[in-house]
Formats: C-alpha cells, sequence, structure tokens
C-alpha cells in the first residue's frame, strides 16, 4: 500500500492533525477539493513568495529551499501548530536523504507576517523517523480509527464524512 519513500507532507500534516484523518486519505477518501479552508490555503499559497520555485521530491513537495539550506514552507494558519513543525521537520528528512544537508525549517506565516525557525537536530530526525512509522502503521490498520471530539473537527474538510450518521 505505501512505503517509506511514498510518506509526504500530507501524510505528517494529517497524522498530527488527526488519524482518523491520514487513514481515510491513505484510503482514497479526499474531500479537500469540497473544503473553502483548502481552497483559501491554496490560495495564500499561490500569492505568497510566488519568486521561488517549490521543491518536488515524489512524495513529498516544500514551498522552496534556500541557498542555506534552510526548507521555507509558507502556511495558511495565523499560529503555528504541531503539524507545521513536524511537516518542516518531515522535509529536512527527506532533503537529508537525497544528499541534501537541510539545516532546519522557517515557517511562514503571512496572514500574521510571522515566521518560526527551528534547526534540525538529531532529535528531530529521530522524531522524524517516528512520524513516519506512524504513519506507516496507521496505513496498515484494517479499519479507520476513532474520531475525534467534534470540537477538534473544526474546519476539517472531513467533518461531513466523519460526522454524519
Amino acid at each position: 500500500m505505501i512505503d517509506t519513500e511514498d510518506v509526504g507532507g500530507v501524510h505528517i500534516k494529517y497524522l498530527y492533525h488527526c488519524p482518523r484523518q491520514l487513514w481515510l486519505y491513505l484510503h482514497g477518501i479526499r474531500p479537500e477539493h469540497l473544503s473553502t479552508t483548502v481552497q483559501l490555503g491554496e490560495a495564500v499559497h499561490d500569492t505568497s513568495y510566488t519568486r521561488n520555485t517549490p521543491v518536488d521530491l515524489g512524495a513529498a513537495r516544500l514551498d522552496f529551499i534556500d541557498g542555506s539550506h534552510w526548507v521555507h514552507e509558507v502556511k495558511s494558519s495565523a499560529r503555528p501548530s504541531p503539524a507545521d513543525q513536524a511537516q518542516g521537520r518531515h522535509y529536512c528528512h527527506r532533503l537529508r536523504r537525497v544528499g541534501i544537508d537541510a539545516q532546519g525549517a522557517v515557517l511562514h506565516y503571512p496572514k500574521t507576517r510571522r515566521t518560526q525557525r527551528f534547526s534540525y537536530t538529531p532529535e528531530a530526525e529521530n522524531q522524524a523517523e517516528a512520524d513516519i512509522a506512524e504513519v506507516l502503521a496507521i496505513a496498515a490498520q484494517p479499519n479507520s480509527p476513532e474520531r475525534l471530539t467534534r470540537s477538534a473537527c473544526r474546519g476539517c474538510s472531513y467533518t461531513d464524512y466523519c460526522w454524519t450518521e
């Protein structure tokens, strides 16, 4: 179904948002195109930092990398989340696996004009590997994980799937 090289940034983001969301995505249930939140995120991405070239690593596609090997990711949310950091960490991990000495990640939040920078450390590498293993474990489950509490689902494109009974 999915192996280590297939794990991309979306998988990591969904792992941190909701394991059920990740499982559904991995099993082909993908309502994101219907979500206004996703559409807003795409618009922010398309209109921010337009002079930079995205980097395609196969399963992972990062916004850009600078000359000092810092990964840059543009986020549509107003504040940082653990999922954002995990995604940046994952991209650093992927770059190192292909021989690029990624130094860390810079997360850009255009809505609030803030950035967050963190280095890619040995601890971050261990966490990136643990995240990949967790994605693979969830992918292997025969049934979807339990849904989160309804309040945790605000803005999720899978809400109708999880909460329609």
